[in-house]
């Protein structure tokens, strides 16, 4: 499906299933936990557990573990395709939903979706929308489950942000770089890549981008006995606006920036290797089983994960504040670690999760902004 539709429910005409499978309990409409806001991340993707941190959470568990969530009336969320029907009174907003696999096809989502289009009647809503469907089968299912009804069309394309120079800074092997490279040349990701800065002349990432035919290439390390940092840093700056990016992707950056470098790019999102709490305040962040571990923030967060013997770490990409791996969380992931695994060997798996995480999280980016009315 080329388009994205919006579906309108009439809440007057729509029940919950009583019935939910055997041994779940469905709970009512609240703030959902760390611990199922880090199992959304694990069992969906990894974009949808801040949506669902933005409302309210009706939760199915099975002996305490959840096993399916239907968020409702998210805030704050910029999503283009939100600034229709959606903000108009008496609608409210349905979605991320989502059942575990080995809980589908017995029922769980009916049950679900009923109870969290109850929550919003409840609420005062006359309507629900269902936003960015964009699957012919997933259309079908809420046309049958609901009577929902198209509302509106879009068309992908025009629902991105119109501006997607893209300017990459990387200090290392560049693996993620590489699959933005590779997402953005098969249209999975439509940037524009017009930059690489590199701060260390030995980044594989260089052969990436010369292998891509990146327009252009700046080596810019620093020598710290005869420049001082406040010369290095304003000769970054003046590299990086001499692109003039729409967003600016930090991958494996290994230098932090003054915070005249953030004012100048307020779309600039980073790369972390630890699965971050989703409250920029917090130290702390609760993993899928209830453990709770350090934010391990800062330049060397596997390794002191490791240190401390946490049986998890996990990857964020995250906008760019002046607070240190503190900004607003895109997409987040958690991974967990092997008995005896090596910083080495647990590396390579992370690398793993955050190809797939960087290419959720500027999918999302991509979204969130300005973009052409649907019709």
């Amino acid at each position: 499906m080329r388009e994205i539709v919006n579906l309108v429910v009439d809440l007057a005409t729509v029940r919950a299933d009583a019935k939910s499978p055997a041994g779940i309990e469905i709970a009512p409409a609240e703030r959902a936990d760390e611990q199922t806001l880090a199992w959304i991340d694990e069992t969906f993707g990894g974009a949808w557990s801040s949506e669902a941190h933005a409302g309210s959470n009706v939760i199915a568990r099975r002996s305490g573990r959840p096993v399916g969530f239907a968020t409702i009336d998210s805030r704050g969320l910029e999503f283009s395709w939100l600034n229709g029907i959606a903000r108009e009174p008496g609608v409210g907003v349905f979605g991320p939903f989502g059942v575990a696999p080995e809980e589908r096809d017995r029922g769980l989502g009916r049950s679900l979706l009923g109870a969290a289009l109850d929550a919003l009647r409840a609420r005062g809503c006359a309507r629900a929308i269902v936003p960015a469907v964009g699957d012919d089968r997933l259309e079908r299912y809420y046309r049958e489950s609901t009577g929902a009804k198209v509302a509106e069309r879009y068309e992908r394309a025009a629902l991105l942000r119109p501006g997607r120079r893209t300017l990459v800074m990387a200090s290392g092997n560049g693996t993620n770089f590489q699959a933005v490279l590779d997402a953005a040349g098969s249209g999975v990701l439509p940037l524009e890549i017009v930059a690489l800065i590199a701060n260390n002349e030995r980044a594989h990432a260089i052969e990436r981008a010369r292998a891509a035919g990146i327009p252009s290439i700046a080596v810019l390390p620093w020598n710290r006995k005869q420049e001082s940092r406040a010369d290095y840093d304003a000769r970054l700056l003046q590299a990086a606006a001499a692109q003039a990016p729409d967003l600016v992707l930090l991958l494996g950056w290994m230098h932090l920036f003054p915070d005249s470098f953030v004012r100048a790019f307020p779309e600039m999102l980073n790369l972390h290797p630890a699965f971050l709490p989703l409250d920029p305040e917090r130290d702390a962040v609760t993993m899928p089983d209830g453990t709770q571990i350090p934010a391990f923030r800062g330049p060397h967060a596997v390794r002191d994960a490791l240190r401390a013997s946490s049986t998890w770490v996990g990857a964020t990409l995250h906008r760019v504040t002046g607070a240190t791996d503190r900004g607003p969380v895109m997409a987040r992931k958690p991974m967990s670690v092997a008995p005896g695994e090596s910083e080495e060997q647990l590396m390579e798996r992370l690398h793993m999760v955050e190809h797939e995480l960087v290419i959720a999280g500027v999918t999302r980016w991509l979204y969130e902004g300005p973009s052409s009315p649907g019709r």
